[in-house]
């Protein structure tokens, strides 16, 4: 079997690989905070709680449920366990950069 803290550790590395799809790069570099995580593993499945920061304007709703399925869907692949739930917090909406910033009319 393997650890909650392993599979939480794998979760977030999914919500990384899935944040970085979703921005189209690193999320360190749109400012957005690491992913956290934490497991539940029991029977062969996890539960997993995630903790992250998404870019501003987005779909709330719409960015959880597809970054929900990637994860699951990473994780399962990486672990061979059932991914249960895998449920979301979103700490922080991060404003995209303005392309006018910093210039002069």
């Amino acid at each position: 079997m393997i650890p909650a803290r392993v599979v939480a550790d794998i979760a977030a590395r999914a919500a990384y690989e899935a944040l970085t799809r979703q921005v189209g790069l690193p999320p360190a570099r749109r400012g957005l905070a690491a992913p956290r995580s934490s497991a539940v593993v029991h029977d062969g499945s996890a539960r997993l709680g995630l903790t992250l920061d998404l870019p501003y304007p987005v779909d709330i709703a719409g960015a959880s449920r597809q970054m929900q399925r990637r994860i699951a869907e990473r994780v399962a692949q990486l672990t061979g366990m059932r991914v249960s739930e895998v449920t979301l917090i979103v700490q922080r909406l991060v404003p995209a950069e303005s392309l006018e910033r910093g210039r002069v009319a």
